[in-house]
């Protein structure tokens, strides 16, 4: 039964139901258990009872049909109404027509995000859930609404020590709920969560456990040596690859097309060939480490932002002076006192607007990059309403928080575990993630502020609880990830050019980019910043590739 013509029943993922709920599953199977869950008044309560992580479409015997998907969104639901029903599908493409009209508002959003956040997707009437949303459809009247949203109750007298021992036990559990009866592996970049998963997989299934590692042969760009601290630190089986310039040649127009929409998300090119290399070996799960940044506080943004967040603390009376003056002459003719405006001009705006500071569309300039007919329909202001309204939403008074909570939502929900999520379907290998475990979440949730950054020290409490456990020099090392260094090997390498310049002409072709941006980006901007404006092409490219597989005759 295909997921379109399912009006009745569906339901992908692990859901982990509770008490009776789960008794009534085993003995009578999940549609019953769904059933019985959702009959209930409270349904946006029942909801968020249910852990694990899943995707599910039910209608009641009185005809109302509700759809949900869990509280990160690991198993996504797209939706749309046609006929007097819901329809449903995992993929966003799953539910299009032939000629199904491709959104305007959707491109810029992309360039805006890298991705598409929901609950836009890149076609018309069709939508996304957010993550920890449902929708009911009942008489022709369609209602999306939040049964979860972050919400956090730091303790008052936390002890480290109980603390540190509950936050391992947990992590066990999830790990070895997460490999379920498949062979113990995981990813491995060699930072403190893929490590903190690789260990859990050692502590139960020692030297049958696998690590895969991705590689590039670039400065700054590869941190294998910490993948193999780890392996050997664990004593587990470690398998690597070492990423060229000719996989991205061959594999970028197809990573581009497996996916629903348009995706930005360049590590999912790394993560395809980390995936391509378990399911050789006949892997069929990976067990991967995102969300222990987003938990715990493990991004430098946070503490960038922390520093801004001190010109809050100033008193209004010494503020309000000073902030005049950013934009004056003096301020802006000696570099320090640039770097002093500087910081007064992004402190004095409230999160989430700051963050517009760093925005790669907004920094190049939307004007410079679209052509005018596409702007023309689209609402430059939709991300940042989005945004704020996502931030409104987490249940915080400390700002710390609310940018985990924010970071929940766009970065992992929307970005993150669609990356990992679709390189690892597309090798053909199921994918899990412990951090992302409901009791895991919630006890991030109860951690003090000061827990997670402690001063400007990122994810204090994650490194102290395992310190003896993890390698030290995996604790101490800086943060890297599976980059990919597009723009280093753009700027030497003519094959990939030639692939370039033929998408950005393709592109500017159909109206979607002004006709003399190919030309100026590949000689005059790229060369002299290879990794700033090489994430640009990047993200042009994947957006031409999706369109040339999803909708050739795509034109503005």
């Amino acid at each position: 039964m295909g997921f379109q013509e399912a009006t009745r029943f569906f339901c992908n993922g692990r859901p982990l139901f509770p008490g009776d709920f789960e008794a009534l599953a085993r003995g009578q199977g999940e549609e019953a258990a769904w059933r019985a869950l959702l009959s209930q008044a409270d349904r946006a309560a029942a909801l968020a009872s249910v852990g694990g992580d899943f995707s599910v479409l039910l209608t009641l015997d009185s005809g109302l049909q509700i759809a949900a998907c869990d509280r990160m969104a690991v198993q996504p639901l797209c939706y749309r109404t046609d006929t007097g029903t819901l329809r449903c599908a995992p993929r966003a493409d799953q539910l299009a027509d032939a000629g199904q009209a491709i959104s305007a508002q959707a491109i810029y959003d992309y360039l805006y995000f890298h991705m598409i956040p929901a609950p836009r997707t890149i076609f018309e009437g069709i939508l996304r859930l957010p993550a920890g949303h449902y929708v009911e459809f009942e008489a022709g009247q369609l209602r999306c609404k939040p049964y979860w949203t972050p919400h956090y109750a730091p303790q008052r007298k936390p002890d480290f020590q109980t603390l540190a021992g509950e936050f391992r036990q947990l992590l066990d559990t999830a790990v070895r709920r997460d490999v379920g009866d498949a062979q113990p592996a995981c990813f491995l970049s060699g930072g403190t969560d893929s490590s903190s998963v690789a260990g859990m997989l050692a502590k139960h299934f020692g030297g049958a456990a696998t690590a895969y590692s991705i590689g590039f042969e670039a400065e700054g760009y590869d941190e294998m040596e910490y993948a193999r601290l780890t392996a050997r630190h664990f004593g587990i089986q470690h398998r690597e690859y070492y990423v060229t310039p000719g996989d991205l040649l061959a594999s970028m127009p197809a990573v581009a097309a497996y996916h629903d929409q348009p995706f930005g998300n360049s590590s999912a090119v790394p993560a395809y060939y980390c995936s391509k290399m378990a399911h050789a070996d006949g892997m069929t799960r990976l067990l991967a480490g995102d969300g222990g940044d987003e938990l715990f506080g493990g991004n430098t943004r946070y503490a960038k932002q922390r520093v801004f967040g001190w010109w809050q603390g100033v008193p209004a009376l010494l503020r309000r002076p000073l902030e005049p003056l950013i934009d004056s002459a003096p301020m802006r003719a000696a570099p320090l006192l640039r770097k002093a405006a500087s910081y007064v001009e992004q402190a004095a705006l409230p999160m989430p607007d700051r963050l517009q500071k760093y925005n790669l569309l907004l920094h190049v300039g939307p004007e410079n990059i679209f052509a005018p007919a596409l702007l023309q329909r689209v609402d430059r202001g939709a991300g940042l309403a989005l945004q704020r309204q996502v931030w409104s939403a987490v249940q915080s008074r400390d700002e710390l928080d609310r940018h985990l909570g924010f970071d929940w939502r766009f970065t992992l929900a929307d970005s993150d575990l669609p990356k990992v999520r679709e390189a690892a379907h597309m090798a053909g290998v199921d994918v899990a993630f412990p951090f992302l475990d409901r009791d895991l979440i919630d006890f991030s949730a109860r951690l003090p502020g000061s827990y997670k950054l402690k001063g400007l020290q990122l994810r204090w409490f994650f490194k102290e609880a395992l310190r003896g456990f993890l390698h030290e020099d995996t604790i101490s090392k800086k943060k890297q990830g599976f980059g990919l260094p597009f723009g280093t090997w753009l700027n030497r390498n003519a094959a990939m050019q030639e692939m370039a310049r033929s998408a950005l002409d393709s592109l500017a072709a159909r109206g979607v980019i002004l006709p003399a941006l190919p030309q100026r980006l590949m000689t005059e901007l790229l060369p002299n910043h290879p990794h700033y404006y090489g994430e640009l092409v990047w993200l042009l490219c994947m957006l031409e590739f999706w369109l040339q597989a999803h909708a050739a005759g795509y034109r503005i």
